[in-house]
C-alpha cells in the first residue's frame, strides 16, 4: 500500500509539472502578444486561492492534475465579439506561436533535464555508445536464425551506418516481426543478412537475441563462492577460460552451463598482468528458483558521463532528436498496424515506472523519467489532431492558404470527430495498461 501511494504521489507530481509547463508556454507568448488571459490554474476544479495579476486569475485548484491557461475567446467554435483581447482576433501567425508554445516547452524542459543529468553523473551500460559488435548469440532467436555469429560487427542497421548497440536496440524495439536488413562485417568480408526481431514480453518489443561483445570486468562478487576463494577480485577482468576467449557474461554462463562441476582454468587481467588461477564451479541458486553452474561473480559496467555544459547539451539535443523521431516511427508503425499498441504506455504504465525511478537511489532515474514524458507531451501534442496543439496549428496553416476561415459547420465535424477518436485513443491506451497487469490479465482477452 506504500509502494502504491509512492508511485501515485509521484505520478501525480510528474505529470503535474510537465502540463504546468506546457500551459506556461501557451500563456507566455499568448500574454506577449496582447492576449486577454482570464486564468492560469495549477490543477483542476474548485478555486482554492490564488492572486489577480496583470488582468490574470492565477489559481490553485482542488484536483492536483496539472492545470490548464484560459484565453478569452479560445474556442474556435464560440462566435467572436470582435473584442481585440480574443484569441481569435489575433492574427493567424501568433495564433500559430500561441499553440506552438506549448510543445516547445515540453520539448525544452526534456533538453534542460537530460543536459542537467549529463553534467552531474549520469551511469549507463557502458555497452550501449560502442560499436555494434557481437559478443554472444542465444540459441533460437533471430539473431542466430539469421545466422549471425559471435564476433561479427553490425555495420548497417535498418539504414543506420556504423549504428552502436543503443541505435541496434532500440530500432529493433519497435520492429517486431518485420524483416530488418543487417549489414555486418565479418573478418574481411562484407556479409548481407536479414533478421527478424522477435515480440517479446507484454509490450511485445522487438528482440534480437545478441548480446554486445565487453570486457567481462568483475563488478561484483560473493565471497562465499570459489571464484573469491581461488583469489578472484573486484576490478579483475577475465579474457578466457580454458583458453577460450570469453567475451560477454552470457557466453560465460552458458560456458558453465556446458562445462558443469569441472575445474576450470580462468586467465585474467589485473593491474595490467595476467594471473591465472583454477577454480570448481558449484550449482547455486539464481534468485529465480532456477540453479546454474556458478563460480559467484557479477560482470555490469557502467560508464558514467559528467560533462561540461555545451557538451551535456549538445548530447542531451541529440538524444532528444534522436527519441523524438522514435516517437513518430513509433506512431507511424501503429497506424500502419506494425506495432502492437503495447508499445504505448497510459497513466498506469507512468505510474509503474515513477514508483520504479522514485525508489531507486539518487534523482537521475525520476530526471530521466521526467525528461522522457516531457518529450514525449511535446512531440504527441505536435500531431496534427484538432483539439491538440498540432491540430489547431494545421487547421490556421490551410485557413491562411484559403485566405479564409474555415466554414463553421464544418469545423464543428471536424472538432467532434477529433474528440471521439482521441476518447477511444485514450480508452485503448488504458485498456492496454490494465491488460498488462498480472491481476486482470486472466480476465481480458
Amino acid at each position: 500500500m506504500v509502494s502504491f501511494l509512492i508511485a501515485l504521489g509521484t505520478t501525480l507530481l510528474v505529470l503535474g509539472i510537465m502540463i504546468v509547463v506546457h500551459e506556461l508556454g501557451h500563456h507566455l507568448v499568448a500574454k506577449s502578444f496582447g492576449v486577454r488571459v482570464e486564468s492560469f490554474s495549477v490543477g483542476f476544479g474548485r478555486r482554492l486561492f490564488g492572486f489577480q495579476y496583470g488582468g490574470t486569475d492565477y489559481r490553485l485548484s482542488l484536483l492536483p492534475f496539472g492545470g490548464y491557461v484560459k484565453m478569452a475567446g479560445e474556442n474556435p467554435l464560440e462566435s467572436r465579439s470582435g473584442d481585440a483581447g480574443e484569441f481569435m482576433s489575433h492574427p493567424r501567425w501568433q495564433r500559430i506561436l500561441i499553440a506552438l508554445a506549448g510543445p516547445s516547452m515540453n520539448i525544452l524542459l526534456a533538453v534542460a533535464l537530460l543536459t542537467g543529468v549529463y553534467m552531474v553523473n549520469y551511469e549507463h551500460e557502458a555497452y550501449l555508445d560502442k560499436p555494434a559488435v557481437v559478443g554472444y548469440v542465444e540459441n533460437d532467436t533471430a539473431g542466430a536464425k539469421a545466422g549471425i555469429e559471435v564476433g561479427d560487427r553490425i555495420i548497417r542497421f535498418e539504414g543506420l551506418e556504423n549504428p552502436v548497440w543503443e541505435d541496434v536496440f532500440l530500432k529493433a524495439m519497435l520492429n517486431a516481426r518485420t524483416p530488418i536488413s543487417v549489414g555486418i562485417r565479418r573478418g574481411d568480408q562484407i556479409l548481407t543478412k536479414q533478421i527478424t526481431p522477435e515480440p517479446r514480453g507484454q509490450q511485445e518489443i522487438g528482440y534480437l537475441g545478441l548480446v554486445p561483445e565487453q570486457p567481462l570486468l568483475v563488478t561484483a562478487i560473493e565471497d562465499t563462492m570459489p571464484a573469491y576463494k581461488a583469489g578472484l577480485r573486484v576490478g579483475d577482468e577475465i579474457v578466457a577460460v580454458n583458453g577460450e576467449s570469453i567475451r560477454s557474461m552470457p557466453a560465460m554462463q552458458n560456458y558453465l552451463k556446458k562445462n558443469g562441476d569441472k575445474e576450470i582454468a580462468v586467465r585474467l587481467l589485473r593491474d595490467g598482468k595476467i594471473d591465472e588461477f583454477r577454480v570448481k564451479p558449484v550449482q547455486s541458486d539464481m534468485g529465480n528458483g532456477e540453479k546454474a553452474f556458478r563460480i559467484g561473480f557479477r560482470s555490469e559496467p557502467m560508464h558514467v558521463d559528467r560533462l561540461s555544459f555545451s557538451q551535456a547539451l549538445k548530447r542531451s539535443v541529440e538524444q532528444n532528436k534522436k527519441f523524438s523521431f522514435l516517437i513518430m516511427e513509433l506512431l507511424q508503425k501503429m497506424v500502419q498496424r506494425k506495432v502492437s499498441i503495447k508499445q504505448m504506455e497510459g497513466p498506469i504504465g507512468i505510474g509503474r515506472e515513477a514508483g520504479r525511478a522514485i525508489q531507486q537511489p539518487g534523482w537521475t532515474p525520476l530526471l530521466l523519467l521526467m525528461a522522457a514524458i516531457s518529450l514525449n507531451l511535446g512531440v504527441f501534442n505536435l500531431l496534427p489532431i484538432p483539439i491538440l496543439d498540432g491540430g489547431l496549428i494545421l487547421l490556421t496553416l490551410i485557413e491562411s492558404a484559403l485566405r479564409r476561415d474555415i466554414n463553421q459547420r464544418l469545423k464543428e465535424r471536424i472538432y467532434q470527430t477529433a474528440f471521439v477518436f482521441l476518447v477511444i485513443f485514450a480508452v485503448m491506451v488504458v485498456y492496454n495498461d490494465f491488460s498488462k497487469l498480472s491481476f486482470f490479465s486472466n480476465y481480458l482477452p
